[in-house]
């Protein structure tokens, strides 16, 4: 028998795979344990919507029920990485019969008659769906204040904005109510909150994840990927969630690749791209520290790095992206009508109840976004707006393109400053909007990017962004793997009241 030293809820997926295959532990006392831990903590995070539990779950899909199921796979000896292990999806992964609100009361009280395909994914590997993540509704935010029914906080400082939109996976993985989680990132919403928790989150390449069951913000910058406790993680949940959809017509057909095989921790040789403008643009000195320290260490490693990158069009990409996300959020939003599904307000005629439907459906901030792009697809504007913003995205594609020729990766911050306070930029849509400057461009070209931890500034976690070319997951790992074995920050956990 192994003697296990660290709280279960802080050990890594593939920890805890060695347990559970070992009989150290079963899944069942695991789930029950991970559960007693979300009871006793998640009142201050409030990282959840739901939990996959008796009270809210369809019959033989509970938490409970699905590690039972798992402990007989482990049993037999066929078991994955993921078998048996908890992970929290984010509220916009439908999954059948468990609630998914998107964070908005437009859909309250929707229980999705399918799973998404990365659930099915997840489910096929016997991992345990232990509940549903916070999030900024619809998620349109960097802060998961705009969640319909409570922000959730950061477990570092809990008067701190956890990021978002992806901000109750993020919150639960780095206070140890999850082992993992499964964000969407459109613009930042994955790599953002895990840079202010402290935790490791993945965008990977646009259409290497199926979409299918995501409820769509912005159809062609959406993408699901992992948020988790270290780079091992991150590529065991990758390896689970990758391949061709037929269900999802942007899915690509990439070769098969096992990723924890680029997890060697030496950089000999890469060439780093280190965009100047990007530092220069960190608000916050402990923040443009920690990444001059990254950089530092990967020159001192063998890594070719170029500090003096220049960029023509990464500038853009905020202007770029605050024209075509809200014009395809005013698309994809305008099936809420009241009629097939979600919040249905009745009214004398079907434009009344139209308008009052959404009028009590939607929040400010999906509001303000719908009228954005519907403004930028009217008649009139199209052209100075919306085809401009799709010429300008060429150019940013275009960029990235001839960036890779010469680089193996780009390193920038994720953010220019650590966590703010709760309220602090609610009621300032441009100062929340620039938050994910650092972030939206990779989102733009469709290319993988991560957010690993990089120390601190102020006593709040810094995140170090590593982005790669198009399907260049591996290199991307494999630097941010070398970066996490030598430094070891993903091994600092916030000193929450309950432990």
């Amino acid at each position: 028998m192994t003697k296990i030293s660290t709280p279960l809820h802080w050990l890594t997926i593939h920890e805890t795979a060695d347990l559970l295959r070992s009989g150290d532990i079963t899944s069942s006392i695991l789930i029950d344990h991970m559960l007693d831990r979300i009871r006793v903590v998640d009142p201050s995070i409030q990282a959840f919507t739901t939990l996959n539990d008796s009270t809210s779950s369809p019959p033989g899909s509970t938490a409970r029920e699905q590690a039972n199921e798992a402990d007989l796979i482990i049993q037999s000896g066929k078991s994955s990485p993921l078998t048996g292990i908890p992970g929290q999806l984010k509220d916009n992964i439908c999954t059948i019969g468990l609630r998914t609100t998107c964070g908005s009361r437009m859909l309250e009280d929707f229980y999705p008659p399918y799973n998404a395909t990365v659930v099915d994914k997840l489910l096929g590997e016997h991992s345990v769906i232990i509940g549903k993540g916070n999030m900024d509704e619809f998620a349109m935010g960097s802060s998961t204040e705009n969640s319909a029914f409570h922000p959730t906080h950061n477990p570092w400082d809990l008067d701190k904005v956890p990021g978002g939109s992806s901000g109750g996976p993020a919150a639960a993985v780095a206070a140890g109510e999850s082992m993992y989680a499964l964000g969407s990132d459109t613009g930042g919403s994955i790599r953002q909150p895990a840079a202010l928790c402290g935790v490791v989150g993945l965008k990977p390449t646009y259409g290497l994840v199926s979409r299918y069951g995501l409820i769509a913000f912005a159809s062609s910058l959406d993408q699901i990927g992992p948020i988790t406790r270290d780079v091992t993680d991150s590529a065991i949940v990758l390896n689970a969630l990758t391949g061709e959809d037929a269900l999802d017509a942007t899915s690509i057909h990439a070769p098969t690749s096992d990723y924890r095989t680029s997890l060697v921790p030496d950089v000999a040789g890469l060439r780093v791209g280190v965009p100047k403008t990007l530092i220069a643009q960190i608000t916050e000195p402990g923040v443009r520290d920690a990444v001059e320290s990254a950089i530092s260490l990967f020159e001192n490693n063998g890594a070719i790095v170029d500090r003096d990158v220049t960029l023509d069009y990464y500038d853009f990409a905020l202007a770029v992206y605050y024209i075509l996300a809200p014009a395809e959020a005013s698309a994809n939003l305008a099936r809420y009508d009241g009629v097939k599904y979600g919040l249905s307000a009745s009214a004398e005629t079907m434009w009344k109840a139209l308008e009052s439907t959404k009028g009590l459906g939607f929040g400010p901030e999906v509001k303000r976004r719908i009228i954005l792009g519907t403004y930028a697809l009217s008649s009139g504007y199209y052209d100075a707006y919306y085809r401009k913003a799709q010429q300008a995205r060429a150019l940013i594609i275009q960029e990235f393109s001839a960036l890779f020729a010469r680089y193996d990766v780009l390193l920038s911050p994720v953010t220019p400053s650590t966590a703010f306070n709760l309220g602090a930029k609610v009621n300032d849509p441009v100062e929340m909007y620039l938050n994910d400057v650092f972030t939206i461009p990779s989102n733009i070209a469709g290319i993988p990017a991560i957010s690993i931890p990089a120390g601190f500034s102020n006593k709040m976690p810094v995140g170090l962004q590593i982005m790669g070319p198009w399907l260049g997951e591996s290199q991307v790992l494999q630097a941010a793997y070398f970066y996490e074995q030598a430094t070891q920050w993903n091994h600092y956990h916030p000193e929450l009241l309950t432990d």
